[in-house]
């Protein structure tokens, strides 16, 4: 689970920017413009290049999702927002954080009722490793 939360992270973010540089940028040049101009010759650059490069981006962005999804135990309602969150701009960003937060927790929930933890951030808050057999933990707050 913890090794596709970074690439859920990219492409999360990656499709949300594109999505936001292509509906509030691109096609408001593309349609907005008058014919001919040189404003609109940059919207159909920015549809036609992003456009298709979001489409493709965006199917590696659901099956980076998906995989996460069933490592984690997401339920189908969870899942399938997140999934979608990518079509809408702005909307990718607020999917990411929260699905985030999830595998995090889940993690550290994890990492409590095993009893050990590999550095990051623990269910206290706090940064750092479990040591040996004596269980000491050293490590300093985190945010």
């Amino acid at each position: 689970m913890k090794s596709l939360l970074t690439p859920y992270r990219v492409m999360a973010n990656v499709v949300g920017v594109l999505l936001i540089v292509l509906v509030l940028i691109g096609l408001p040049l593309h349609y907005l413009s008058p014919d001919g101009s040189q404003a609109e010759a940059v919207g159909d650059g920015i549809s036609q290049y992003l456009g298709v490069a979001h489409g493709w981006l965006y199917m590696i962005f659901l099956i980076v999702a998906f995989m996460l999804s069933r490592r984690a135990g997401w339920d189908l309602r969870f899942t399938a927002v997140t999934l979608l969150a990518g079509t809408v701009p702005i909307l990718s960003f607020w999917a990411e954080h929260r699905a985030t937060a999830d595998v995090r927790r889940r993690i550290a929930a994890e990492e409590v009722s095993t009893g050990s933890t590999t550095g990051g951030i623990d269910a206290t808050g706090t940064t750092g490793s479990t040591s040996g057999a004596t269980g000491s933990t050293t490590g300093s707050a985190g945010a």
